[in-house]
């Protein structure tokens, strides 16, 4: 795939590049500034951007707002964000309008090469791939009142899985349970967080936002 990388650690830039170039994808650029960044997308029209959160000019969510301005201005273009601490406000923006094609991830899980690589393939798929730390972080947060509440461990071990994009049959193989099973669960997430009889919407989405407070 062609990807646009955003860094503005020259050390983690390279390393990334060099990553990514080993595994067959084409970095056609790699910039050290959000304002280069969207000069370099409106340039080359890559298939996946991966973007750190806090980046010059003022080194506070530059990296971010490029990247809202890239899934607005070119919709079909897959966003990856890395972030050096869990910013749940973060990645609730991301998620906010159309959380297909994104990912926020922990720079940590960078180092975990295949985690990494196989959150860009499912960003890069149109999916949805969440860092784990969020979801838990999230998850974890939740109010005695809200409808998560209702959740069983088990179902909130499959929502967390959800969260992070992957499939039933991938979600089945890391619980050691039957993709039935999986399937079963998450029909009774939808029940309980009343999104059973929703339609013209992505149930499975929608599940994932209800937690994430969008």
């Amino acid at each position: 795939m062609r990807i646009v990388l955003a860094e503005d650690s020259a050390l983690l830039r390279e390393g990334l590049a060099r990553l990514l170039a080993e595994e067959g994808h084409e970095v056609v650029a790699a910039v050290a500034s959000a304002d280069e960044l969207v000069t370099a997308v409106e340039r080359h029209r890559p298939d996946v951007v991966v973007t750190d959160v806090r980046m010059p000019p003022t080194n506070t969510d530059d990296g971010l707002r490029s990247a809202l301005e890239i899934r607005r201005r070119w919709p079909a273009t897959a966003v990856l964000v890395l972030s050096q601490y869990v910013e749940r406000r973060y990645a609730t923006r991301l998620l906010a309008d159309r959380p297909e094609g994104v990912g926020y991830l922990l720079k940590d899980r960078v180092a975990q090469v295949d985690d990494f690589l196989d959150a860009l393939d499912r960003v890069a798929a149109g999916a949805t791939a969440l860092d784990p730390e969020v979801v838990r972080r999230v998850l974890a947060g939740a109010e005695p009142a809200d409808p998560l509440s209702r959740l069983t461990a088990r179902e909130r071990d499959v929502l967390h899985h959800m969260a992070q994009g992957h499939t039933n049959a991938t979600i089945a193989e890391r619980l050691h349970v039957s993709q039935s099973a999986v399937e079963k669960h998450i029909n009774t997430i939808f029940d309980k967080l009343d999104l059973s009889q929703t339609s013209g919407y992505s149930r499975r989405v929608l599940a994932v936002l209800r937690y994430l407070g969008v």
